[in-house]
């Protein structure tokens, strides 16, 4: 057909609808009428009559304004007003009677195709291969646009005939072939299987395009599979929202347009229109706003909404007409109730594709009772979910299961549920459009409330057993089992808090996730859920377990402030009331930590006697026990007890070291073997083993990088590693170290370690000469003290000391010096003592160089009494330095001879070095 002697192209009911209106030009035509000859025989509504004359409309007035040519008889039909005549000599097409015309029929695109090119060349690739192929996807994501593309781009590759049937009026099965031969112009009889319809197709070269099969899919797949078999020219392109499942189908499961992966990230227009979404979105919105552009203001609002939607076209459609109403932003924010918000669409629409809620009532409806239970039911989980979490959910019985399984198939054959494959768990998640449908389906049916306790209950179950396995897997393996379920918790516990909840049930819920906030390095949600849960509990047992998390929580997110201590003394006297072992312990390591991290060594010495005394019992006990040793073994460390601490732990080192992944107890718990290797390497080089040390931290550094177990890996890095390398003199691998941990901590959310990062790099920038680190480390410092964070404080302190003495500003850099050394004297880190001492002497050097020199005489004596001939080295160079000309001299130089010979390696080390060249240089000039 041609309009101004143009070619028309219109889909084969709408020709059929235009010969009736041309063959009675003027004439009213019922709709009775036009519907028995558009679909002779098939019970179709009026909607479906009024969109394919809108789509006649379109194509018959394209460009031409004011020129109307179907007018509407309001109720009762169409009239077609425009002027009709024959034109005569016209060649008439030769047929034979009953054969069929070729056909072109394709319906006109309504939109431009977008994102789709990759899809369109693969498929051609397939139908070249395979003459029957199914485009399989959810309502509304482009499979029709993309067939439509498709057809036409076979056409033009092969020159065959195309046909395209719409099967989406098609109510009963039984007209399926009628409407296939009706759309070919072939005569069908339809009580004889279709055997008319194949008998006219052998011999042609056709694409046959069946669209829309999902609601009559049975009968598609078995007269598609009919027609492939039995006409060997024609090639069947199907789409539906599950596969046919016909022997030889190849399916091809359409994804949805690419969109913007990032949530909340800034965008620009440019980088936002590369997707297709974006693109989808903003072609949209210009049809609906005159003069709309998508802006670098709007972008990053309508990637979310593109996000949001995940790549759906109907739904980033719908959004995009509602941009006259509410802007872009608006819009976004809005989402959460999206059935409402994206109800407007095309009045051209198929009745399918009108709004949101039509396109998923179309695959509701006809789902089967127990599957539409299975969607309405999956949907309260809040993310992805496994095979064994939709049956731990849903099964009511164990004969459930086998049901339920099929049930879950078919959603995913359907595209009501989507399925990765490609992890070493299969994982399964409803979109979040066909989740809020569901969910609001749930609620409909009055399931809500009852399904709600069951998702709490069953996630409370999972964790609990999930923690009592957790010795069987490493921490990485448990959070990939696990993890994904902290947002079902979340929602979980919100509904047992609200009015008509369980605060039993989330108290009880509260309990099993408290391993799984701490694994996730989840500090302060952990502490308000369980203060939370603390005002609903009311069992000792309860109370017991959610203090020790809080305990926990607030020493690794806020410090050792007094609330810990608090909390940790309560979880004894619980404990002990109960007569639990396994708390007994917990609470005492939760002591032991809160101890360390206040710089009070004694007080972890002191709980020594008490937990050997218990560590026999408990289920968590030799854990437990062996991580308090070796708190224990750190205390001698950092109380100056070097030769102890080394033999203690070398003793702890060849024990069978527990496992980190060990979950019975409450906290940060280390990797025990790289924490121990950590505190030797210190150890090490404090005896004057410098290569050893380096030896030792490399070997703690592989080991917790293997164990992949993050408070382990900031342990190291920062207590460890560290210290380590700035007592070598390597500033440039102390400076690596810390961008590692500063990766690690970008990851978490940890503001106690957050200040600790700045704390080391300003300590680094000062070791390094830049006074730029002074007014950066005496801030860093203030962090420290406010949260009584007291580890390995008097060494910052003493880097400070030293720099300000260095800038002139003595008098305060002895005020910094004198405040360490008081927390020496009262037991606090001792371990540096000897080295505050030699750095006080040489503040008071250029005024008071007698009492410089007793300073570091006075850092030789503890040093050699702690066992730490690297501050003997440090203290002999100092006093060698100072000495005035004469008897002093030589005396000096030959103690720092003697300091020097006692090393047995490290002679590249930093000290050593300057050691070596202080010797030679007073030598030349003695």
């Amino acid at each position: 057909m041609l309009l101004h002697d143009a070619p028309l192209r219109l889909g084969g009911r709408a020709l059929d609808i235009l010969t009736v209106l041309i063959e009675r030009a003027g004439e009213l035509v019922t709709k009775k009428e036009l519907i028995a000859a558009a679909w002779p025989n098939s019970v179709v509504e009026d909607s479906n009559l009024k969109v394919h004359v809108a789509a006649l409309r379109r194509a018959l007035e394209s460009g031409m304004e004011g020129n109307a040519h179907i007018a509407t008889v309001s109720g009762r039909g169409y009239r077609f007003v425009a002027p009709v005549s024959c034109r005569q000599g016209d060649a008439a097409l030769a047929t034979t009677p009953g054969a069929a015309l070729p056909v072109h029929q394709l319906p006109a695109p309504v939109t431009r195709m977008l994102g789709r090119a990759p899809a369109v060349t693969a498929l051609l690739q397939m139908l070249g291969q395979h003459r029957l192929v199914s485009i399989v996807g959810p309502g509304g994501i482009g499979k029709t646009t993309l067939v439509v593309a498709l057809a036409e781009a076979c056409h033009q590759q092969t020159g065959s005939e195309l046909c395209f049937v719409d099967l989406s009026p098609v109510s009963d099965a039984r007209f399926v072939a009628s409407a296939l031969a009706s759309a070919l112009g072939l005569a069908a009889n339809t009580d004889d299987g279709g055997q008319a319809l194949i008998a006219g197709l052998r011999g042609r070269r056709l694409l046959l395009v069946l669209d829309s099969c999902e609601h009559v899919v049975e009968t598609a797949a078995v007269l598609a599979a009919r027609i492939v078999s039995g006409a060997p020219g024609v090639t069947v392109l199907a789409t539906s929202r599950e596969p046919l499942r016909a022997a030889g189908e190849l399916v091809h499961r359409l994804a949805p347009l690419d969109y913007p992966p990032t949530a909340g990230a800034a965008i620009t227009a440019h980088q936002a229109l590369a997707f297709p979404a974006v693109q989808l979105f903003a072609e949209r919105a210009a049809e609906c706003l005159e003069g709309y552009r998508l802006s670098d203001a709007d972008a990053s609002a309508v990637a979310e909404i593109c996000r949001r939607l995940e790549g759906n076209a109907l739904a980033i459609e719908l959004a995009a007409m509602r941009i006259d109403a509410f802007g872009a932003r608006e819009l976004a924010a809005r989402l959460d109730d999206r059935f409402r918000l994206l109800k407007r669409g095309r009045r051209s629409a198929q009745p399918r594709h009108s709004t949101l809620a039509a396109a998923l009532d179309w695959s509701y409806a006809f789902l089967p009772p127990d599957e539409a239970a299975l969607l309405r039911q999956l949907s309260l989980f809040a993310g992805a979910f496994t095979l064994d979490a939709a049956i731990g959910l849903c099964a009511v019985a164990p004969a459930d299961t086998g049901m339920l399984v099929d049930a879950l198939a078919n959603l995913v054959a359907k595209s009501m549920l989507s399925a990765d494959v490609g992890g070493a768990v299969v994982t399964y998640r409803l979109l979040d459009t066909t989740k809020a449908y569901a969910l609001d389906k749930l609620d409909q049916c009055g399931e809500m409330d009852a399904m709600r306790r069951r998702h709490a209950e069953f996630h409370r179950q999972a964790l609990t057993a999930a923690t009592l396995a957790g010795g069987q897997l490493s921490a990485a393996d448990w959070l990939a089992a696990h993890g994904r379920s902290l947002d079902d918790v979340r929602h979980a516990l919100a509904w047992a808090y609200a009015p008509a909840g369980d605060v039993e049930l989330g108290v009880a819920l509260t309990v099993a996730a408290i391993p799984l906030w701490m694994q996730l390095s989840l500090l302060e949600e952990c502490r308000l859920g369980v203060e939370r849960a603390l005002a609903g509990a009311h069992a000792a047992g309860d109370e017991m377990q959610l203090r020790a998390a809080l305990g926990a929580a607030i020493l690794y997110a806020r410090g050792p402030v007094a609330e810990t201590m608090q909390a940790w003394t309560r979880v004894l006297a619980l404990a002990e009331q109960l007569d639990d072992q396994d708390y007994r312990l917990r609470a005492m390591w939760g002591m032991a930590v809160y101890s360390s991290y206040a710089g009070d060594d004694d007080a972890v010495l002191a709980l020594g006697d008490q937990v050997r005394s218990i560590a026999a019992s408990g289920s968590g006990a030799h854990f437990a026990a062996f991580s308090l040793e070796r708190l224990i073994a750190t205390a001698l460390h950092y109380g100056g007890e070097q030769t102890a601490a080394r033999c203690r732990l070398e003793q702890l080192l060849a024990q069978s070291v527990p496992p980190v992944q060990r979950l019975a107890m409450a906290g940060f718990h280390l990797d025990q073997r790289s924490a121990l290797l950590g505190t030797l390497a210190n150890v090490l080089w404090l005896q004057g083993y410098p290569d050893q040390a380096m030896r030792t931290i490399n070997a703690a550094l592989a080991e917790v990088r293997a164990a992949d177990h993050a408070p382990s890996l900031l342990h190291v890095l920062a207590h460890a590693a560290f210290p380590v390398m700035l007592h070598l003199g390597d500033h440039a691998a102390a400076e690596r170290l810390l961008d590692e941990l500063s990766g690690q901590l970008d990851k978490l959310a940890l503001p106690l370690w957050d200040s600790l990062l700045r704390c080391l790099r300003a300590v680094l920038q000062v070791r390094r000469g830049d006074a730029a680190g002074v007014p950066l480390l005496c801030a860093a410092l203030d962090e420290r003290r406010a949260s009584q964070f007291h580890l390995r404080v008097n060494s910052y302190q003493g880097t400070l000391a030293a720099a300000l003495g260095k800038q002139g500003r003595r008098s305060e850099g002895l005020l910094v010096v004198d405040q360490a050394l008081a927390s020496c004297e009262r037991g606090l880190e001792r371990w540096y003592h000897a080295e505050l001492l030699r750095i006080k002497g040489e503040l008071l050097e250029p005024e008071q160089p007698a009492a410089a020199a007793q300073l570091y005489r006075q850092a030789l004596a503890v040093a050699r009494r702690q066992d730490a001939l690297s501050w003997q080295l440090r203290a002999a160079m100092s006093l060698a330095q100072s000495a005035p000309p004469g008897p002093e001299v030589a005396a000096a130089r030959q103690l720092l001879a003697s300091v020097y010979q006692r090393f047995g390696d490290g002679y590249d080390s930093a000290d050593l070095r300057q050691a070596q060249a202080l010797l030679q240089s007073q030598a030349s000039a003695g």
